[in-house]
């Protein structure tokens, strides 16, 4: 069972011993670096994404004060953890949880790496249409879902 918690005291190290595997490491953020950023950002949340008792991946998503859309900031499964269904059995909990709440607009946005086509594919999957590489996205492919 996929389920998320917040990232507090009692967790927080556990999840930035979470590691991508090495040559994914250029696309995303540490752990730590993401819970020390999420802060500063006053309607996002860090979440832990735990398989049953397990910590497999992190998560960090909000409400943008920029577009006033919810975006996707962060999202990575351990290495571990890797090609077991994991997740895209946890963003599908993102979208949902999102999907549920009532200050959303009628899109989610997310952006990453033009190179990284694992992250390409699974948001593709889930349903995320590219809208290209935006001036202000520093270089990263820009995609929306829409609800």
């Amino acid at each position: 069972m996929i389920t998320m918690q917040a990232i507090d005291k009692q967790n927080w190290e556990e999840c930035i011993s979470l590691k991508t595997k090495k040559e994914q490491e250029r696309f995303i953020a540490s752990n730590l670096y993401s819970i020390a950023q999420v802060q500063f950002l006053e309607q996002f949340e860090a979440k832990a994404i735990y398989v049953d008792q397990q910590m497999v991946g992190f998560t960090l998503f909000g409400l943008d004060s920029d577009d006033s859309n919810y975006w996707i900031y962060r999202f990575m499964i351990d290495e571990r953890f890797q090609g077991l269904g994991y997740g895209k059995a946890a963003f599908q909990l993102i979208i949902e949880s999102i999907r549920q709440r009532e200050d959303r607009t009628d899109v989610l946005m997310i952006s990453y790496a033009p190179m990284n086509e694992q992250a390409r594919g699974l948001y593709t999957a889930a349903g995320f249409k590219e809208l290209g590489i935006m001036p202000w996205s520093g270089g990263e492919v820009v995609a929306k879902y829409t609800f």
